[in-house]
């Protein structure tokens, strides 16, 4: 199957938006009432931080591209990453959930994630990451996306999504056909490449860390009132985008994510009782002191409504 990614690029630079297309001052930040504004704020931070995870993953991702349009690409999707983020700060901000300067502390789950992706990502191989990252995208920012929608009616919302969902929509069909143009090497590099996943500090980190996030995003929605079969919805979404390529369905990483997503939605599975919800209640208990201090890049993070 041939894609044009140089298309691609063109349509990405074309459809560029920065937070000071939106006008942050218009009516409707009333609409979010107060009983509403302690979830809604606990689930936006969720949000922004998973937003940056999806922008070191693209990082990463730039480093392992197959050629020089596909990096160039996955460059301009960390950026959106990160835009989509300081967009929900500032929409954090509108509701008067944040102070001046005020940035929301991630979670210890999103914590050891950032401390694995920033000491590990090299390690990971492309088929991976690749992986990896629209299986977040597909079941945790489309459930996520489509939820807040539903729930809060302030048209700069409305506003701020429909952007974001646009580059979403981008970022989705780029990581199918990076799939599909992978998928199609030889048998025996998705072989070596999937032996890179099983190196130890790899794996665990792929179980300690993502198994836990993971679960505790999909319970945290769900107890918001996203309903199971929306988040059914999300995920297989990415099922089925992936099985529709010969290609893909042939990278052992995509199996494995495949099983694990559906494990993920399936509150009965024995995957939660044993592995998943363990890890949760161990996670939350994790010192993050020992992780060190937080990438740099993370204070990069503000509402102020630039032109980036």
């Amino acid at each position: 199957m041939a894609h044009d990614f140089d298309t691609m690029l063109r349509t990405i630079k074309d459809k560029q938006w920065s937070l000071a297309d939106i006008d942050w001052d218009a009516p409707g930040a009333e609409t979010v009432s107060d009983e509403q504004r302690p979830k809604l704020k606990q689930f936006m931070a969720d949000l922004v931080w998973i937003e940056n995870i999806g922008a070191m993953g693209f990082a990463a991702l730039a480093d392992k591209a197959p050629t020089g349009t596909i990096k160039q690409i996955y460059k301009y999707f960390h950026a959106e990453e990160q835009k989509h983020a300081n967009a929900e700060l500032a929409l954090m901000k509108r509701w008067g959930m944040l102070a001046d300067g005020e940035t929301p502390e991630p979670t210890a789950q999103v914590r050891m994630a950032i401390w694995v992706l920033d000491n590990f990502s090299d390690d990971m191989p492309l088929t991976g990451l690749a992986t990896l990252i629209p299986m977040l995208e597909c079941a945790l920012d489309g459930a996520l996306v489509k939820f807040l929608l539903d729930e809060v009616s302030d048209p700069v919302c409305h506003e701020v999504f429909r952007h974001i969902n646009s580059d979403e929509s981008r970022h989705i069909a780029v990581d199918f056909q990076v799939l599909d143009v992978v998928g199609a090497g030889p048998v025996r590099r998705q072989l070596i490449e999937s032996a890179a996943v099983l190196k130890p500090q790899v794996l665990l980190g792929l179980i300690v860390v993502f198994v836990p996030l993971l679960n505790k995003m999909r319970d945290n929605i769900v107890a918001m009132g996203l309903s199971e079969q929306k988040l059914y919805n999300a995920v297989k979404r990415f099922a089925s985008n992936g099985d529709r390529s010969a290609n893909t369905r042939r990278i052992p990483a995509y199996q494995f994510f495949k099983q694990q997503a559906k494990m993920v939605i399936d509150r009965t599975h024995p995957y939660h009782r044993f592995l998943a919800d363990p890890l949760v209640r161990l996670t939350n208990f994790f010192p993050v002191k020992l992780l060190g201090k937080q990438p740099s890049w993370s204070k990069e993070l503000t509402h102020e409504p630039v032109d980036r």
